[in-house]
């Protein structure tokens, strides 16, 4: 008996040692990610083929990889470039990996889910290479299921629909650009209003995105959804290109190195200039200009420094929304105006500062910080003589506007044992200091009648947040909190006495995201959290509304499968309960608080690559929209999509061919509260071609091939003209572009 468990004792010490001496087998490698141009690459996947750990390259490329072990097959690899293997060596130990990727066409059959960092980004990479964008309006419509329209010649921000949302220029979609806001918040024409116009579309390296309030480091406006744009750090080569095009359109367009691309350094500026007099019988004078530069510096062996300077201005007149009735009875065409002295001029001048750092424990830091002057006039027509029936509804919104702030966000990663934690933390502050805030009624732009509002706004963010996401076996659990904290004051000019109204809030949001990985192509999910939007801070301290910051509490449920190397699917079906709309105001221009809503529906996507140089894509989303504090019947949303559809079909490298024809529908939808006045649904096509021959490439673009008749943005509106003797509620809408076609040459050095 006692040599029994002698013999046992000696079994486990031995099996013991044997388990020690394998686990000091083990070892990590850290190593970094770059491309030819010896520039980092950032979310490459390093999987163990062995024993299938694996991990991602962060911000600078840098990765390390534990449970390794000498013999281990290491695979590294990111959609656009040749997958890398090689076989682990005992020196690996010691040495820090440089593993160089080639870069290659993207192909759908390499995306594997399981190894993806986020595998709807990937999807948008595979559009955004598919069909490159060459228009500031086509970078939004790469945002699965979103649809934009411009209504106001050219140069103000474009109305979005997402997910049954008509968020008129961003009120429920936040949006940013390298880490700069793009929403103004207290806008002199609307909450949120999001110019994106000074990109310029070539520049564009990255789209980041998510529908729903769900992510913690995004903060104000993100209910419907959110977009984050990162530029390019470098050029693969100069390039000069001239488009001219109907409508006397003119676009230049050149982005040249300004340094020797290296590990080291690199710079390069873009500028571009547009003209264009539009399809309109009066025409819009349309011009804008766009410059834009952006430095990068290695610190050390991997940090990088980087600094961004852009400015934009552009000028435009409008034909402003016609009435139908006007159209209908031969009065006007569909191209025509009421009132062609619409318009405006608006700036914004961008300096960038980004630093990208990395830890010896692993862990990294991504900031920035930033500095913007925005400039925004814009005259509009609304009802033409309903108010004043002498000298026209006109009115002018103004705004001159400094932005400061930062953002800070630092990550982590810790295994313990069989399972591992990724952290992720952040502070950042935003302050707006906004003078001559103005809403006034005009007459021909240039003669004040009445000023209606008139004053200065100073509106404080600072946030924090935290995000831990727990990895064990095949699930990933993502508890999140955000806090937010805001402080408004205004300084109404038209008060005889001088007097600063303020108000401070501040805001907690939880998030909670479950992620199932069932195999290598096809992972689970269920997303839930609450987000929010500011108000205007004059509706905030003037009207004394409750709601200074209201909530909208999300859920999705939904998966992304690939059943074929060569098709990938994505879904979701989700609710949305939001605690107040912000629903446009015709006959003042403005915007208004109304109550508590709902929306649930249905978004699906479909990617098909039906060989290496042929791609399909398509998005459809399905909702219903409804108001809380009314009556079934009454409860429609004003302009809320029910259904929209977007995508087409596209080539590459086909004889040096490229090009593709794409396609966006939106349904009829209500424009009023009772469904009594509809907004016309539309379906517009568009096709490219281009043909390249070394260094030369000729396109010709045709947008509407099928020359639709279509309104681009429409809204139910009470005007009156000037030889009517009563008021008439109905459809006022801004055509949608006709038959276009443009020619493009780039030549590339």
């Amino acid at each position: 008996m006692k040599l029994g468990k002698t013999i046992l004792l000696l079994c486990s010490f031995v099996i013991a040692l044997i388990g020690e001496a394998q686990k000091s087998d083990t070892f990590s490698i850290e190593g970094q990610i770059i491309n030819k141009n010896k520039l980092p690459i950032a979310d490459a996947y390093i999987y163990n083929l062995s024993s299938q750990s694996h991990a991602h390259s962060n911000s600078n490329g840098l990765f390390k990889l534990s449970n390794c072990s000498v013999g281990d097959t290491i695979q590294v690899g990111i959609l656009g470039y040749s997958t890398h293997k090689f076989t682990l060596q005992k020196e690996d130990q010691q040495k820090k990996q440089i593993i160089q990727l080639t870069e290659k066409s993207i192909e759908l059959e390499e995306l594997v889910i399981g190894k993806t960092k986020n595998p709807l980004h990937s999807i948008v990479a595979i559009d955004l290479e598919s069909n490159p964008v060459n228009s500031s309006q086509e970078i939004m419509r790469k945002i699965p299921g979103l649809i934009i329209g411009q209504h106001a010649g050219g140069g103000k921000a474009e109305q979005i629909f997402l997910r049954g949302f008509d968020v008129d220029h961003g009120t429920d979609v936040s949006i940013k650009v390298d880490g700069m806001p793009v929403n103004m918040v207290s806008h002199a024409h609307g909450q949120g209003y999001s110019d994106l116009h000074f990109v310029i579309p070539e520049t564009i390296q990255k789209i980041d995105f998510g529908k729903g309030p769900y992510y913690a480091d995004q903060g104000d406006f993100n209910t419907a959804g959110y977009a984050d744009f990162s530029t390019k750090n470098s050029l693969e080569e100069n390039n000069i290109s001239v488009r001219v095009g109907y409508f006397n359109t003119l676009r230049t367009l050149g982005m040249f190195n300004l340094t020797e691309s290296s590990i080291k350094n690199n710079a390069y500026m873009a500028i571009e200039y547009i003209e264009s007099d539009g399809p309109f019988e009066s025409s819009q004078n349309f011009n804008r200009i766009n410059l834009f530069a952006k430095y990068r510096t290695l610190l050390d062996n991997s940090d990088q420094l980087i600094l961004t300077a852009s400015h934009f201005t552009s000028n435009w007149d409008a034909s402003g929304q016609i009435p139908q009735r006007e159209v209908d009875n031969g009065n006007i065409t569909r191209f025509g105006a009421i009132d062609d002295t619409e318009g405006g001029e608006t700036s914004r001048s961008n300096f960038n500062v980004q630093l990208l750092k990395s830890f010896e424990n692993g862990g990294g830091l991504t900031a920035n910080a930033y500095v913007s002057n925005y400039n925004f006039d814009l005259y509009s027509n609304f009802t033409f003589f309903l108010e004043d029936p002498v000298n026209g509804d006109q009115i002018r919104q103004r705004e001159q506007r400094n932005i400061y702030g930062f953002n800070t966000n630092y990550n982590n990663k810790k295994d313990y044992g069989t399972f591992s934690v990724k952290y992720n933390q952040g502070i950042g502050l935003r302050f707006d200091n906004i003078k001559n805030i103005e809403l006034s009624k005009t007459k021909n732009r240039n003669e004040t009648l009445q000023q209606i509002q008139l004053g200065d706004v100073n509106q404080t963010n600072f946030y924090t947040f935290f995000n831990a996401s727990f990895s064990t076996g095949k699930f990933e659990i993502s508890p999140a909190l955000r806090l937010d904290y805001f402080k408004f004051l205004y300084n109404n000019r038209l008060d005889p006495n001088y007097q600063t109204l303020s108000k401070s809030k501040a805001i907690v949001n939880p998030k909670l995201n479950i992620a199932y990985n069932a195999n290598e192509n096809l992972q689970l999910f269920v997303k839930s959290g609450i987000g929010f939007h500011s108000n205007d801070a004059r509706v905030i301290l003037q009207e004394d509304t409750r709601k200074i910051l209201p909530r909208a509490y999300g859920i999705d449920v939904g998966g992304i499968w690939k059943p074929s190397k060569n098709i990938i699917i994505n879904s979701a079906l989700w609710y949305l309960l939001s605690e107040e709309e912000l629903v446009y105001v015709g006959d003042a221009g403005i915007i208004e608080p109304s109550g508590k809503s709902k929306r649930y529906g249905l978004d699906f996507g479909v990617r098909y690559q039906l060989s290496k140089k042929i791609y399909f894509d398509s998005d459809v989303t399905l909702t219903t929209a409804r108001s809380l504090k009314e009556i079934s019947g009454q409860d429609y949303i004003p302009l809320a999509p029910d259904f929209t559809a977007t995508g087409g079909i596209s080539f590459n490298d086909v004889h040096n061919f490229s090009g593709g024809l794409q396609f966006r529908y939106i349904d009829n939808r209500p424009a009023n509260e009772d469904n009594s006045i509809i907004a016309e649904g539309y379906f517009v096509s568009d096709f490219n071609l281009n043909y390249t021959i070394k260094n030369i490439t000729i396109g010709v673009s045709i947008e509407n091939i099928f020359d639709t008749d279509w309104n681009e943005t429409q809204f139910a509106t009470t005007s009156q003209l000037s030889n009517e003797t009563s008021p008439v509620e109905e459809i006022h809408f801004t055509p949608g572009t006709p038959f276009n076609a443009k020619a493009t040459i780039t030549y590339k050095f």
